[in-house]
């Protein structure tokens, strides 16, 4: 139990509640997750697979790193993420030879093929939201994300 000393006012809540800028972006992120998992599930894939998936359609294979510096991902999770996608035959990870330690990561014909049916739907879902956003609050928002990276 909390003696008066240790007790935080409700209007401390309220207040925390109303003004967090990392609760109302954790908050919008998880609403367009949700926008695009539903877009997304008829073909089986949710926004982060898509988001991973991307990263990996590149001219040559990309490094456990450099994905994980595109997507703001610890190695860790990026590993887990991998796993699924792997099991599922849409990415394929091997041994880099420059450095054993390391991976490299591309996606099969499969993983392609599944990448050119998603981002039609991407496409789609946020045009929709940039719609509903205006270009410049759409904008403003990828602006001031950027500043507070």
């Amino acid at each position: 139990m909390l003696s008066n000393l240790d007790s935080i006012p409700f209007s401390a809540t309220l207040h925390v509640r109303d003004t967090c800028l990392c609760l109302h972006v954790q908050k919008a992120a998880r609403a367009l997750a949700r926008r695009f998992d539903v877009a997304m599930k008829p073909i089986g894939l949710n926004n982060g697979q898509f988001s991973l998936m991307m990263s990996l359609n590149r001219p040559v294979p990309a490094t456990m790193k450099s994905v994980c510096d595109v997507l703001a991902m610890d190695r860790t999770t990026l590993t887990a993420a991998l796993k699924i996608l792997e099991r599922r035959g849409l990415v394929k990870s091997e041994v880099d030879p420059k450095d054993r330690r390391g991976r490299l990561l591309t996606l099969t014909h499969e993983g392609m093929a599944m990448l050119t049916a998603a981002l039609p739907i991407w496409t789609r879902v946020h045009g929709e939201i940039d719609a509903e956003l205006g270009e410049k609050g759409a904008d403003g928002i990828r602006l001031s994300l950027a500043q507070v990276r």
